[in-house]
């Protein structure tokens, strides 16, 4: 499956950004509704680090503690589609948001596991 990431920006804090991440057909046909899909994130000198995940049909959701509260993942299978809405933003959620998807029905926080990944965001939060 190809993931294509979109919605990343400058921002004050306390501002809000929806990032989107839409899937194109997979080659093995499988459906998107078969991938959790999970938001990593990059800061600059820093490493790439879970942020959310969503399983399969959106029933079950994952947070790194940092984000809960703020941060939102939905998906919208029909649209394959994942949504992050990050609310209260501050300077530390400042990164390249990356897209990733997985075949298992309840997603890993586990980056080397991935094996689907979008191209990445650009999330600047100025102070």
């Amino acid at each position: 499956v190809q993931l294509q990431a979109s919605g990343g920006g400058l921002v004050q804090a306390g501002g809000s950004l929806r990032l989107s991440c839409t899937a194109s057909a997979s080659a093995s046909g499988r459906a998107f509704n078969r991938y959790s899909m999970t938001w990593f994130r990059q800061a600059p000198g820093k490493e790439r680090e879970f942020v959310a995940a969503i399983s399969w049909s959106g029933g079950s959701t994952f947070y790194v503690d940092s984000v809960k509260g703020r941060f939102t993942i939905s998906r919208d299978n029909a649209k394959n589609t994942v949504y992050l809405q990050m609310n209260s933003l501050k300077p530390e959620d400042t990164a390249v948001y990356y897209c990733a998807a997985d075949s298992r029905i309840v997603p890993t926080r586990i980056e080397n596991q991935y094996g689907y990944w979008g191209q990445g965001t650009l999330v600047t939060v100025s102070s």
